[in-house]
């Protein structure tokens, strides 16, 4: 692709020409391996695929076809633009066409995604096959015709959990003919979230039973780690796992670009937001159709306006060509900026991750990720988005001040060598399990019999369901105690049905809900609360009622709680020993309290005031890992004074660099570095899942520890800073505001870990 200037797509961004691209890489191309189409095709699907353009699949959707075939529950995970759609759609739409009964279920993550797919069945059956989208902004109506004729419903987990399961008597006709569970973007359903939902898969098939169904489940997913593993934990069968992409793939240039410093001395550098306006301009300069991913709504606006301003400056004809994506706008406002970016009158979007799951958009040139999204493969899934078939393309990062961003534009071999990681759930988490097993016995009585689908601790957990009064046994079923509508308790993002529900003073609309064990280090008096990207200050939190109320924030600061924590160690699960460390992995209590407050100027982050605070103690139960420090390490009275700032900046290093190997966010982890622990009478590092009995984050350290400590050791090593930066060792969560830390013990520290 050349643009205007005929500068060819890979020499654009080169340090020639820009300082800032740090380190670049090509990707080389790969051919696509096609295959005829199965033979047994409905002739339907064949005639519709054709009049696609589509006269053969690629290996890995025969194989999947195959398989299916045979009976089996599968998981594909294959590439960006590898086709996946097709892999669970003609198995299923097959079986449908061939069986006029036959229903199915599709479950997406967002609306968007189910529309988008909506669109592809009706390409491929026309009006053979009835499709319905089912979700909380369908009418009465909608809904009551859906269950009627839907022979293919397009939902979401939250619409099986509160509506299908508890009234599946009104269902009863669509369970009976249930031959199909299709659970694409299943990467997506992870941590909390992907713990509740294995609950809901399980209370699924439970119901689909009473019926005298067994469906088939087909899984599609980015590539994870564990990806048999995680299909086997979220619907509770054994699944078998295709891989081996077939599809073609361009050429690809990878560029990671390093914001300039602004503050030497505090290691700060030139906002992301800049930067990427900048780079985003030029693109759009150059005609090169592209994508920006952000992290919120908000900086997702602020990029766009910049570009828009620059290209007012320098081009501006091309300003319009130009648009945000983001959540929040209307179903008909996204799509026809979708429509606008696949026809090519949109030459550029900035967008959250809304569009980096499988919406069709088009063939685009670049994309830009500002910031590190969270994982790898998420990373991989937004560069994905451009040079979809076998177009050249550019995938971009702009690394901000973040530790693990830092790490990635320093070390870029370490991350495009990096296996994708693990996707962590736990369904039997207690703290979320047993409350599913109330709405399981309100569709139904349980029996011993349902270890089919709870698997063989069942009975444990039905005992536990008595003790705590939900649950009361009648000869041998378990019946729910009350009659209330145990479902609507249950929050699928939360380990607590005790949510905080945030509510804006002005209006009473709804903001969001906050999961207890985090409500008050986020939502205490005079916290600015961060919710989608938009800025709410509490103005009071009322904790009988569990109610936040909030107000828009516009102010030019954030809230850092300050927090004593202490850990208690409960039981050990595992031990093994690593060099001179011997590490664990057990269950803790942690016992948390928001004292104080301080409030920091964006940017600088200047500390413009502190407050005190006067909250209850809260306390949570969770998985660890620990190990204790030998004081042979520190073996002088200087080094021995220094050790509190070591192991406190050690602690913050791992915490950064955890989610390189589980899915998850810095902020689902909680750490304590203890220059004496009252249990271990020595110097102990915990770090530990943020979440109430924990959801496995903890347990991936455990495995991976030496790997994790060699990368926490060389981003400590490499940072250029003399004693601490966000880069680095100082941590954006800290609940002692990063004091204290010392740079040079906790890297001679790390290096005796290794």
């Amino acid at each position: 692709m050349k643009g205007p200037s005929h500068t060819p797509l890979f020499e654009l961004l080169t340090p020639e020409r820009f300082p800032q691209v740090e380190a670049q890489t090509v990707l080389p191309a790969r051919p696509g391996r096609p295959v005829p189409l199965p033979p047994d095709l409905h002739l339907q699907l064949a005639d519709a695929l054709a009049a696609q353009g589509i006269k053969r699949l690629w290996t890995h959707q025969l194989e999947c076809w195959s398989t299916a075939q045979r009976g089996e529950h599968f998981m594909v995970t294959t590439g960006t633009a590898s086709g996946k759609s097709l892999c669970f759609n003609l198995p299923v739409l097959d079986g449908l066409l061939r069986d006029q009964h036959a229903r199915a279920i599709y479950l997406y993550p967002t609306k968007a995604l189910a529309q988008d797919q909506l669109r592809r069945i009706r390409l491929l059956t026309g009006k053979q096959v009835e499709v319905a989208t089912y979700d909380g902004d369908t009418p009465s109506a909608a809904r009551a015709l859906a269950r009627q004729k839907a022979r293919v419903l397009l939902t979401n987990p939250d619409m099986i959990h509160l509506s299908l399961l508890p009234r599946h008597e009104r269902w009863d006709d669509f369970f009976y003919n249930l031959r199909y569970v299709v659970i694409d973007e299943a990467h997506t359903y992870r941590g909390v979230f992907g713990s509740n939902v294995a609950n809901v898969l399980r209370r699924l098939r439970r119901v689909a039973s009473f019926y005298g169904a067994e469906p088939r489940f087909i899984l599609a997913s980015a590539t994870i780690r564990n990806a048999r593993e995680h299909a086997r934990q979220l619907t509770g069968l054994e699944v078998t796992h295709v891989q081996g992409d077939g599809a073609p793939v361009g050429a690809r240039k990878i560029v990671f670009w390093q914001p300039p410093l602004v503050e030497e001395e505090l290691n700060l550098r030139r906002s992301t937001n800049s930067e990427a306006a900048e780079l985003l301009a030029e693109l759009v300069r150059h005609r090169v159709r592209s994508i920006c991913f952000t992290k919120s709504r908000r900086q997702a606006e602020l990029i766009y306006q910049q570009t828009v301003d620059l290209l007012k400056e320098r081009v501006p004809g091309l300003a319009k060509r130009l648009s945000p994506y983001r959540a929040g706008y209307t179903p008909e406002q996204r799509r026809s900026i979708e429509k606008s970016l696949f026809s090519g009158e949109l030459l550029a979007v900035v967008s959250t991750s809304a569009l980096e799951l499988g919406i069709d958009i088009g063939a685009l040139d670049a994309a830009i990720t500002v910031g590190y999204p969270g994982t790898v493969a998420s990373l991989w899934q937004q560069w994905g988005r451009a040079g979809r078939g076998k177009g050249e393309s550019l995938g971009i990062f702009v690394a901000g001040n973040d530790a693990l961003e830092q790490f990635f534009v320093k070390h870029p071999d370490l991350l495009l060598g990096r296996e994708v990681e693990a996707a962590t759930i736990d369904f039997a988490n207690p703290f979320l399990h047993l409350d599913h097993l109330a709405a399981a016995a309100y569709e139904a009585p349980l029996t011993t019999d349902d270890q089919e689908f709870f698997g063989p601790e069942l009975a444990a957990s039905l005992e536990q369901g008595v003790e705590s009064g939900l649950l009361r046994r009648r000869g041998d079923s378990w019946f729910l105690v009350g009659s209330g509508f145990p479902a609507a308790k249950i929050g699928l993002r939360s380990t607590s049905g005790d949510q905080y529900t945030i509510v804006e003073e002005d209006t009473g609309d709804i903001v969001g809900t906050e999961g207890a064990e985090t409500a008050f280090s986020a939502l205490h008096p005079g916290a600015v609360y961060l919710h989608m990207g938009d800025a709410y200050l509490v103005t009071r939190l009322d904790l009988e009622q569990r109610v936040a109320l909030v107000r828009q924030f516009w102010d030019t600061y954030h809230t850092v709680p300050r927090r004593e924590t202490e850990t208690r160690i409960l039981s050990e699960t595992l031990q093994t020993d690593h060099g001179r460390l011997t590490l664990h992995l057990g269950r803790i209590a942690v016992r948390n309290r928001v004292v104080a407050f301080q409030k920091r100027k964006i940017g600088s982050n200047e500390v413009l005031g502190t407050e005190e605070l006067d909250l209850p103690a809260q306390e949570f139960i969770t998985e660890a890992l620990w190990f204790t420090i030998p004081t042979e390490l520190f073996p002088s009275e200087a080094e021995l004074v220094r050790l509190p700032g070591a192991i406190h900046a050690v602690e913050h290093a791992l915490i950064a660099l955890l989610p390189l190997f589980a899915m998850c966010d810095r902020w689902d982890i909680g750490g304590l570095s203890a220059p004496v622990h009252s249990q271990t009478e020595a110097p102990t590092i915990f770090v530990y899942d943020g979440h109430a009995g924990g959801v496995g984050i903890s347990r991936q350290g455990f495995e991976r520890f030496p790997e994790w400590v060699s990368d926490a050791e060389r981003l400590v090593r490499d940072c250029s800073c003399e004693s601490g930066c966000p880069s680095c060792i100082q941590s954006p969560k800290c609940g002692n505001w990063n004091e204290p830390l010392d740079k040079e013990m906790a890297l001679h520290l790390l290096v005796s870990m290794l």
